[in-house]
Parts: structure tokens; sequence; C-alpha cells
């Protein structure tokens, strides 16, 4: 019994443990590096942006399993038998508390290759909305509107639903509504929300990319909804406060008015 487990692990000497580290941090230097070229690099390809953003999670799954493979090889002699072997070792650290840990690493996989969403991509996550920064081995980075950086553990966005705001593409839906008194005119209003919408600088309006502006009757009030893309999920604000601004405008001089009373539950 002791000769087998003699044969499982090779000698750990002093040389071998500062190959483990170098080994390690080379990965992380390699990984980023070309993190930050990627990054900057996609900051500059326009509408390429997010396909280049895809790639850093990519290398990352490549790099770390590269240093994971030299790591165990450097303490397991590479045979079938004493991979199972030390499977379990790690099988017993899952078991000790190391669960979430793997989890998390799992749930890196399962991003990167069935891509729920990338980075660049708009996302909600339970009550966190933002901007894809980072797809990390243990959790994802998102950049929130009021620009606060929140750390999303893997294992929870795998077991939360997730929704993309713009799956990939730049373009990204963006819906404004507004309430208007009952008594004003629906049609003008429409119409108005229509102009202030086609004619933004920030607007994107194709066949796979059409505007809506529908009006709905409440008891209290009218909604006016629009319903358009914006070029870059990054001026989904600019492109709110533009529209929004300019029909409040306009529907001021046509003597449309906000209504008189609309209950907070109905607003929300």
């Amino acid at each position: 019994m002791a000769e087998t487990s003699a044969l499982l692990l090779k000698e750990i000497d002093t040389f071998t443990v500062l190959y483990v580290v170098y080994v390690l941090i080379a990965a992380y230097i390699i990984v980023w590096i070309v993190a930050y070229l990627l990054t900057h690099f996609s900051e500059r390809s326009g509408q390429y942006r997010i396909a280049v953003d895809t790639l850093i999670p990519l290398i990352k799954v490549v790099v770390y399993s590269v240093a994971l493979y030299l790591v165990v090889t450097t303490f397991v002699e590479p045979s079938l038998s004493e991979f199972v072997a030390f499977a379990g070792f790690f099988g017993a650290g899952v078991g000790f508390g190391l669960k979430d840990f793997f989890a998390d690493i799992m749930g890196a996989l399962v991003i990167t290759f069935e891509r729920p969403f990338q980075i660049g991509d708009k996302i909600a996550v339970s009550d966190t909305y933002g901007e894809v920064i980072d797809i990390g081995i243990r959790s994802t980075r998102i950049i929130t509107p009021d620009d606060s950086q929140v750390s999303i553990p893997n294992f929870l966005i795998l077991s939360s639903a997730v929704s993309s705001a713009n799956a990939g593409s730049l373009a990204m839906m963006v819906v404004i509504d507004f309430y208007i008194d009952t008594e004003s005119d629906p049609k003008g209003a429409r119409a108005i929300l229509r102009d202030a919408l086609v004619t933004s600088k920030y607007v994107y309006i194709s066949e796979e990319c059409p505007y809506t502006i529908l009006v709905e009757d409440f008891p209290w009030y009218l909604r006016v909804r629009a319903k358009g893309y914006v070029t870059d999920l990054r001026f989904e604000f600019e492109f709110m406060s533009d529209v929004t601004g300019r029909a409040w405008a306009e529907y001021a001089r046509q003597g449309i008015k906000p209504p008189r009373v609309v209950p907070g539950i109905a607003l929300s």
C-alpha cells in the first residue's frame, strides 16, 4: 500500500515549489496583459467592440487550464490512474469547504462557452443592472448606471434569472414612458413622441430594429410608451434624456399636461 502511494506523487522539493509559483504568476501576468490589450483594442473597434471582448474570457479559460495542467503534472505522474486519484483529492477538497469555489469555476466555464451574456452586454441579475466589464474565474463584474462596480459570484448567476438587454449586439432597445392627462390628445402626444424618437442622434432604426409608439388608457392617466433602439448601448441614458426632454418641451407647447393623479403603484 505504501509503495502504491509513493508512486502517486512526485518528489516535492524547493525547485518544484518555485516552478509552481512561477507558472501561476506567469499565467496571471499573461491573462492580465492579454485582457488589458484586448480591452483597449475593443474600445477602438467600433461596432466590433463586443466581438473583441468575447475573446477575453475564452483566453482566460485556456491560459488557466494550461497552468492547471502544468501544476498537476508537477506533482502527479501523467497516467490515467494517478489523474483519477488526484481528482479524488480535489473531490475531497470540495467536500471540505471548496464547493462554492469550484461552483464558481464551473460557472465561468458555462458562461464562457454557452454565452448567456458576454463582456460588453448590459444584463440584469436579481436587483443588479449594468454593463458586464469582466467575466472572471470566480465572479462576473458589472458597472451599474451609478458607476458602482458589483462582483457577482458565477455560481449565483447560473442559479438566477439573467436578462441581457442587447444579447451581444451594440444596438439595444430602450423603453421610454410618458404619463399624460386623460383629457390630452392621444394622437397628438403619440405623434410628438414619434418625432422626438426618430430625430434623436442616438436612435438606430432598421428592418431588424424597428421603433414602436404605444398609447394605453388607464383610469387616471394615459401612458405613451416609446420603444426604440439606441446605436450603442452605452448611450442608453443619453438617448432617454434626449427624447424625454424634447418630447416634454413640445408637449408643453401643445398644451399636453401630466396627469393630475398617478398612483405610485401604477408607475412602478
